[in-house]
């Protein structure tokens, strides 16, 4: 995949069944087959009995899920700003700052954020730290002071640090240095032979030696004795002055504590708030396991890019993953009633009055005369044999049953043995929670005024239907509360006697139902002869009398 190609994420809806899950995988793979690119099929919900069963079988993973599309931090451009290490210098750290273009800098130890530095707390340090102590306080290297002044180590370790003593200017003759030179002090002198010699004397811990004056080896071998450290450097006294507080590690002024940072799994929305009220010019951005990413800032708000996703199997919004809103819709393959997704720019729409969405992308595969392999033909048999309740739905056309029995030859399956095994494995749940069950394919609605859910349970055996129902019938007091919808229907549907008991609950729930239906409720629900369809038959009619 070429460095700046986007993913793509192709999608069904919330409570998957197996036309979504199975539509999102073949369609990724047509997609991929045509353009190249890198379409990616995910799931927006946990995926039922009879979709694991056909993955199963064809030896398909489960597709990621993904809970919510709306942009991230990882969709915006993330600086790769380097981490650097806390005992650099500060005039390092400076000149970074300015070869990167950047006002802050992060420092890391191994993959993990230690603390940043930003140029004002560069700036403060050199305008506001009058104490000739903090070199030692710091624990400054040797190291970065012969960066810093560039200079030679004469005597002593570059490895070492100064850490006990003040820093001070041998400007005096000898004989008043011995008044203020002080154990371990660091101090700055030119070539005179009886300053060096004093400060050695006096158990200096360092001096430096400016301008590049020579250092005669009784000097360098008393400082060795004493334990002085001897550093030569090419600048004069107040070059050398001005440069040694740059010297001092970061370590000692950046900020570690309460810092703001961001993961790349945070929404954008969210980080907008804290960015808004915090000052910094850049934020850090840590990884999933809490390493540190790169730098983000404001400006970087300006280019982010929504995600791009394609929607299969759906175009209501109250059925598509979170945050669609925010991303970039590229194109909608559905089979359903036109919904409420809107789009910010014109988008491919393709939307025919099939039994099932595999059954446009199986055209679609014949329309490019791209060849369908077998599990992908095992795929798209299944969701259409799904959708049309092996072929009793009403909302089954020709074209449905024509794609499915041919599928099926590709995927060499036998389809009455196949749909039964499939049916089967969708209605054992035994070992589901009544809430699992509730949500293994259930949709929310709008007409009118009027939200409402629809739930279905398809099944073969007719004493295990009245099981769920004895279940079900209580949760879905609970469910209805908490969905905030005006009603709640549930479809248990029986595809041997092509019929259908509906749940409800809700007001005006049943009067609904009874004008729709013309029929009466009997034991907490309604006998629907020759109903088994939600999309062709079950919502249109309630939409109908909502709107009569």
């Amino acid at each position: 995949m070429a460095k700046d190609q986007r993913r793509i994420i192709v999608v069904g809806h919330k409570n998957p069944d197996t036309d979504s899950i199975c539509s999102s995988i073949a369609y990724a793979n047509l997609k991929r087959q045509l353009t190249g690119g890198d379409y990616v099929p995910m799931r927006a919900g946990q995926i039922n009995a009879e979709t694991q069963y056909v993955l199963g079988r064809f030896g398909i993973k489960v597709p990621e899920f993904i809970a919510d599309v709306s942009t991230q931090v990882k969709d915006i451009e993330i600086r790769s700003t380097a981490g650097v290490a806390s005992n650099i210098s500060l005039k390092k750290a400076w000149r970074l700052m300015k070869e990167q273009n950047v006002v802050t800098l992060p420092i890391t130890e191994g993959k993990k954020l230690a603390g940043l530095i930003t140029i004002s707390d560069i700036a403060t340090s050199y305008m506001e730290v009058y104490d000739s102590r903090i070199l030692a306080e710091a624990k400054t290297p040797y190291a970065n002071i012969l960066e810093t002044l560039e200079g030679t180590m004469v005597v002593g370790e570059e490895s070492a640090s100064f850490t006990e003593g003040k820093v001070l200017i041998a400007a005096a003759n000898p004989d008043l240095m011995e008044n203020y030179i002080e154990e371990h002090d660091l101090v700055i002198l030119g070539n005179r032979y009886e300053s060096q010699l004093c400060a050695i004397e006096m158990n200096a811990g360092c001096i430096i030696v400016c301008e590049g004056a020579g250092i005669s080896r009784t000097i360098t071998m008393l400082a060795k004795e004493h334990g002085c450290t001897i550093i030569s450097t090419p600048h004069d006294t107040y070059t050398v002055a001005r440069l040694i507080h740059q010297s001092m590690p970061i370590a000692h002024f950046m900020v570690k504590d309460n810092l703001n940072t961001f993961h790349i799994d945070d929404f954008v929305e969210e980080i907008k708030g804290v960015m808004a009220r915090k000052r910094n010019r850049d934020f850090p951005v840590l990884d999933r396991r809490g390493n540190y990413r790169g730098m983000i800032s404001r400006r970087n708000l300006l280019s982010m890019r929504r995600k791009q996703v394609i929607l299969v199997d759906h175009n209501e919004k109250a059925q598509a993953v979170d945050g669609v809103d925010e991303a970039e819709i590229l194109e909608i393959i559905d089979h359903h009633r036109l919904g409420t997704i809107e789009t910010i720019s014109p988008v491919f729409f393709r939307n025919q009055p099939l039994g099932c969405t595999a059954t446009i992308i199986y055209q679609m595969y014949r329309e490019n005369q791209i060849e369908i392999d077998k599990e992908t033909a095992g795929l798209l048999c299944a969701a259409i044999l799904s959708d049309t309740l092996m072929y009793r739905s009403p909302t089954c056309t020709e074209q449905d049953k024509t794609a499915a029995e041919e599928l099926a030859q590709i995927a060499q399956l036998d389809v009455t043995e196949f749909a039964g095994e499939m049916f089967e494995a969708g209605s054992d749940l035994k070992m589901k929670s009544s809430e699992e069950i509730f949500y293994q394919d259930f949709k929310k609605f709008t007409a009118g005024d009027i939200t409402f859910g629809v739930g279905q349970i398809n099944s073969m055996n007719a004493l295990g239907l009245e099981e769920l129902k004895d279940r079900l019938l209580p949760y879905m007091e609970k469910a209805y509360k908490e969905l905030g919808v005006d009603m709640v229907f549930f479809m248990l549907t029986n595809i041997i006697r092509e019929s259908t008991e509906v749940l409800y609950i809700g007001t005006g729930a049943k009067n609904l139902l009874e004008n729709a239906f013309h029929v009466k409720s009997k034991e907490n629900g309604f006998w629907l002869t020759g109903v088994v369809s939600r999309k062709k038959q079950m919502i249109p009619a309630i939409v109908a009398a909502v709107n009569a």
